[in-house]
Parts: structure tokens; C-alpha cells; sequence
């Protein structure tokens, strides 16, 4: 339930000016607004389950999305009912929409959305209503490029530089052919986000998050309720951190919190979710992690 400290869940993913939401609480809204970004941006939302407190912030952005002048179409992903959800808000409450949605049931794991060097895949979950995880993973890099080497090989700078560093082989000042590998270093892995809350626990979650840079996961209860966790089908924080472990993540950022712990009683399931995995921080409303590239 929302807190009057403590809005209901919703994270926002930001790519090169793109905006992916992850499910959208009660006073979504509210942390956009403060936080001054433009939901017209946002491209896709990702929904986990239909429960209300996952969705009922939707209508108000569907809306609000209608007051800003947007040309691409905006797609939802969801669980079964997730396209019932939206067609019912938009029937019920006559909305004004001026753009395109697009809705997408998610019926079997895999790959549900992708765009210029990235996708998402959708994994399932287990809950008291269909649920799906997501991660949201870059495909990998060209190598750094050398300009040096270019230089010495007769590529002047200038667009043959660039078609090097996009994986094409250009000719030289003398005629010779320079392949991208004669002046790229290896390839570079690219950033992974992963998304899961609402489940019970699973050893295979682990895999499907596998070396994340930052997994968004619920740890609703401290480790004594273990036994209500699974009867609610929910993690306790010490799983979530188990599954952070288990998938080598480099960071683990808990959320969806049982409503009997205050902010200040968070910190027990912050420091028995750091005794498994140590790199584990609370997430907050408004909280910010950047998510920076390997060199």
C-alpha cells in the first residue's frame, strides 16, 4: 500500500534520451513530475502483473501523455489482462488519447522488445496472479578505436574512421584494404538491467539475470518471515540477495517492501541482505543509480 514516505512501485529506466518504465504504482506521476522528466520520452512500459498497486498509476500517464505533442506510438507489455486493464481505463474513463498504443500480452518467456542495440526479454515468475521479470540488455560493442593505427594504415579521419568503428572495411589513401579488427580493440560488453519483483523465490531467477549491473528486485520481508514470504508467494530480502549472488550482479537494489516496516526498520533487511551479497543498497523514491560502461 502506498506510505505517505513510500509511493507504490515504479522504476524508470533512461537509454541515450529513451525512457523504458517498469511497472507504474499509484503516484508514478508524482517522482516524474519532481524529478522533471519528460514522459512523452518514455517508449515502453513493462508491467510484471496486474495487481492494482503495479498499475493503477497507468491511466493518469496514458492521459497525461495526451497533453504533449508525441509522434511514436507507446507500447505496453504485460502478463495476460494487461490489454483488458488498458482497454477497460481508456473505455471507462473516455480518455482523450492522441497517439498510438500499442498493447502486447506476454504468453512465453523470450525476447518481447527490441530496439538499436538493445533488447528485452520477458522470463516468467511465480505469484498469486501470472507475473514476468524483465532485463533489458545491450548487445555488445565495437572494440575502442584507434586512431593511431588508422593514421599509420593511410585511413585519414574522417567518414572511413566511422565506417571502421560501425564494422565495415574501407579502402586506404593507397588502395589497400583496412579491416574494423586491424584497428578496433576487443569488443566491449554492454550494460544489463534486470527487473523482478513479486515472486516467490527460484533458484533459476538467478540465470535469467545472470551478471546484471543492476537488478531491481523486491524483498518484502526480513529473513523470520520466510514462511509468509512463500505462503504470499514474495522473497524476503536475504533471497533477493541470494539470487544477486547466485547471478554474479554488481549491484542489487531492493524494493517493494512489506508496509509493516517503516523506513527506519529497513535497515534489518538491508543488513541481512549485505551478510549474503554485500553490494546491496534500499531503493528510495527518486533514487538515481547511473549505470556506467566497461572500459
Amino acid at each position: 500500500m502506498p506510505l505517505p514516505y513510500r509511493h507504490l512501485t515504479s522504476v524508470l529506466l533512461r537509454r541515450e534520451g529513451d525512457l523504458f518504465l517498469f511497472d507504474g504504482g499509484e503516484g508514478t506521476q508524482v517522482s516524474l513530475r519532481k524529478l522533471n522528466l519528460r514522459w512523452k520520452k518514455i517508449n515502453a512500459i513493462f508491467v510484471s502483473h496486474t495487481h492494482a498497486d503495479h498499475v493503477t498509476g497507468l491511466p493518469g500517464l496514458l492521459m497525461l501523455s495526451s497533453q504533449v505533442d508525441r509522434d511514436d506510438p507507446l507500447y505496453i507489455y504485460g502478463p495476460p489482462k494487461i490489454a483488458e486493464y488498458i482497454e477497460s481505463s481508456r473505455k471507462v474513463l473516455d480518455m482523450y488519447i492522441n497517439y498510438q498504443i500499442v498493447v502486447k500480452e506476454i504468453t512465453e518467456p523470450g525476447i518481447c522488445h527490441q530496439g538499436d542495440g538493445f533488447h528485452v526479454r520477458a522470463f516468467p515468475l511465480q505469484h498469486t496472479k501470472t507475473c514476468v521479470g524483465y532485463t533489458l540488455e545491450e548487445h555488445v560493442r565495437p572494440g575502442a578505436f584507434n586512431p593511431d593505427r588508422a593514421r599509420e594504415l593511410g585511413v585519414p579521419c574522417g567518414p572511413l574512421w566511422s565506417k571502421l568503428q560501425g564494422g565495415e572495411s574501407v579502402s586506404s589513401a593507397d588502395g589497400a584494404t583496412v579491416h574494423p579488427a586491424d584497428v578496433l580493440g576487443p569488443s566491449r560488453k554492454g550494460r544489463k538491467f534486470s527487473y523482478v519483483t513479486d515472486t516467490k523465490y527460484l533458484p533459476s531467477i538467478a540465470k535469467e539475470v545472470v551478471d546484471s549491473d543492476l537488478l531491481v528486485c523486491e524483498g518484502m520481508f526480513e529473513k523470520a518471515l520466510t514462511e509468509t514470504a512463500a505462503e504470499k508467494k514474495h522473497m524476503t530480502a536475504v533471497q533477493a540477495a541470494t539470487v544477486a549472488r547466485d547471478a554474479r550482479a554488481k549491484k542489487l537494489a531492493l524494493i517493494h517492501y512489506s508496509p509493516r516496516y517503516t523506513d527506519n526498520d529497513l535497515k534489518v533487511l538491508l543488513a541481512e541482505a549485505k551478510s549474503v551479497f554485500p553490494e546491496t543498497v534500499l531503493s528510495k523514491d527518486r533514487m538515481v543509480f547511473p549505470l556506467e560502461y566497461e572500459d
